[in-house]
């Protein structure tokens, strides 16, 4: 066919399927079709395919959102025929803006999601607020009804009986006697006094006899009514548990993992007494489930705003990541371009990887990218522009790297911005564009951010968790389990399926875009850029780190997405 009826057509094909194709997206397209001039029409198609798959910001395509489809396509073509040298680690990475993340609600009466059409504003209304809690609880609640321990099993025995634990509606509490299991939002109604909503009701709740458990999918961690079980006291061999699925706990033993906080989502054992309180027994976070059993449940749907894979292309990608042997992810956290002392140190750093055999496909610069918060006091913008364009004069200089790295910034919690609210968008044109024309490969994305590396799907979070985490916890952790407040932290966010799971009123999240900070499916990695001491954390199976404080401490990561693998570092005083 020729090149003329060929456009004709490519424009049609998209044209019936909803979309417009700019001269240049056309281009990207035509270029494709000519690498397959057997199949040509098949090789549109699955192009067309492809591109439908994506969270797209408008039906007018242009050249990068074309682009990124035929990336993934020519990927998974070289999984096939190894002689291929299409693949590179800059087309096997995609940089998923917060802002673009496709947004799920939950329907309890047909168990299933739909996602939200339309334009999200920014500025929402007042039931979009509440849609933000009744979201969060209703992805809490689906998740835990499938667990086998709260699930209502279809053959009811009583030795059933005795191991299930039913979660009752807080509004059926009332005329109920005995203990009951109950699951909500830990909300603060009235001054000083803490109450647990669910989608029926709230009730009142009482923690001062609460002994507090965490509950784990895998090497699980599960309190039991120890009136009716007498369980052994705790114990531990090498820091797994005596029995491979159970863990019982002794009355004396008060263990609190995970951070309690307002807005958290807990599931509590008690007896409702005469005045309309709930004493709790038990209480701990919901269960933590399975990423490939929230995938399989999920069919489908594209959480993590990355594109949905087919099961051949899933196949493809995965041995290509493990082929990737090569590749690493350098992130530093706390940049401080206007002091002297962190661009020498940064400059060390950029020295120290030009030189080693295969240099980082990715550098990560989060904020705050400059020493004083960046708020109405602060008037040096210009300068803070010209540091940009010293460090991308930095980046030039290293010509390896410049060549085969890429460099992703992320904003910090005191960088500029229009709000501090989160999620945060990219930082401002005016700050960076003299760094883009010095560094073309380097990309400014939102905070959080998401990338999908192949298969993998890593999100990067710049901010002082740990410290908020810490000052708004109701409850503080126990040190029996751990001594270690960023092992409290992960627990928390992992639990909870959301990174900031903090009251508005500490943290503000703009209410139509609270699903950007959801961690549902838990993805294979998090990165939480604190200020605090650099830690690395393996929590069933999800790896989390936080590289430390660059400027500060001078300490930074590198992880190596083929093998998960995470190389604390720093430099020396």
């Amino acid at each position: 066919m020729g090149e003329a009826a060929m456009r004709k057509k490519a424009q049609k094909k998209f044209r019936i399927r909803g979309f417009t194709l700019k001269v240049d997206a056309l281009d990207a397209v035509l270029s494709f079709i000519s690498r397959f001039p057997e199949a040509e029409e098949e090789a549109l198609e699955i192009l067309i395919d492809g591109i439908e798959k994506e969270s797209l910001k408008s039906t007018i395509l242009d050249k990068e959102a074309v682009q990124t489809v035929i990336d993934l396509l020519l990927e998974a073509e070289s999984a096939i025929d190894p002689t291929s040298t299409s693949v590179s680690s800059r087309t096997a990475l995609r940089v998923i803006d917060a802002f673009v993340i496709p947004r799920f609600r939950y329907d309890p009466i047909k168990n299933v999601f739909y996602e939200h059409t339309g334009k999200l504003p920014i500025h929402g209304e007042a039931v979009d607020k509440a849609a933000l809690y009744r979201d969060r609880y209703q992805l809490m609640l689906q998740r835990l009804t499938r667990d086998k321990y709260f699930s209502t099993p279809a053959f009811v025995t009583e030795l059933m009986e005795d191991e299930s634990c039913k979660i009752t509606t807080i509004q059926s509490l009332t005329g109920c006697k005995g203990r009951r299991w109950i699951t909500g939002v830990i909300s603060q109604l009235e001054e000083g006094r803490f109450y647990l909503e669910d989608l029926t009701a709230a009730v009142a709740i009482d923690l001062s006899d609460a002994i507090s458990f965490l509950y784990l999918h895998t090497s699980s961690l599960k309190l039991c009514n120890p009136d009716k079980f007498n369980p052994p006291i705790l114990k531990h061999i090498s820091g797994k548990c005596c029995n491979e699925d159970i863990l019982y706990l002794n009355t004396k033993h008060k263990i609190t993992s995970g951070f309690f906080v307002e807005n958290t989502v807990i599931v509590a054992e008690g007896e409702l007494q005469l005045d309309c309180t709930f004493k709790v027994s038990t209480c701990g976070f919901p269960p933590l489930e399975n990423r490939e059993v929230s995938v399989k449940q999920l069919m489908g749907l594209d959480f993590f705003g990355g594109g949905i894979l087919s099961a051949e292309e899933t196949l493809r990608l995965s041995e290509l990541e493990e082929m990737a042997v090569n590749d690493m992810f350098v992130i530093l956290s706390d940049v401080w371009l206007d002091d002297e002392e962190t661009m020498e140190k940064l400059a060390v750093v950029l020295d120290g990887y030009e030189s080693v055999e295969a240099v980082p496909s990715l550098f990560v610069l989060m904020g705050n990218f400059c020493s004083k918060p960046c708020n109405l006091a602060f008037h040096s913008f210009s300068d803070l522009r010209m540091q940009f364009k010293k460090l991308g004069e930095m980046i030039q200089s290293r010509k390896r790297i410049m060549e085969q790295s890429r460099f992703l910034f992320i904003p910090g919690p005191d960088d500029i911005g229009p709000a501090k609210v989160l999620p945060r968008c990219a930082l401002p044109k005016y700050l960076t564009e003299e760094l883009q024309k010095l560094v073309p490969n380097a990309i400014f994305s939102t905070n959080p951010c998401r990338i999908k590396f192949y298969t993998q799907e890593i999100v990067f979070f710049r901010q002082d968790l740990l410290y908020r985490m810490r000052r708004a916890c109701l409850v503080p952790p126990s040190t029996e389990e751990t001594t270690d407040p960023f092992e409290h932290l992960v627990a928390t966010i992992t639990h909870q399926s959301h990174l900031c799971p903090l009251p508005l009123t500490v943290e503000p999240i703009i209410w139509n875009y609270d699903h950007c900070l959801r961690l549902y499916p838990t993805p294979h990695t998090i990165v939480l850029g604190d200020k605090s001491e650099q830690k690395a954390f393996k929590y069933t199976g999800i790896t989390c780190f936080n590289p430390g404080s660059f400027s500060k401490d001078t300490t930074f990561a590198a992880y190596r997405p083929c093998t998960k693998d995470v190389e604390v570092s720093g430099l020396e005083s």
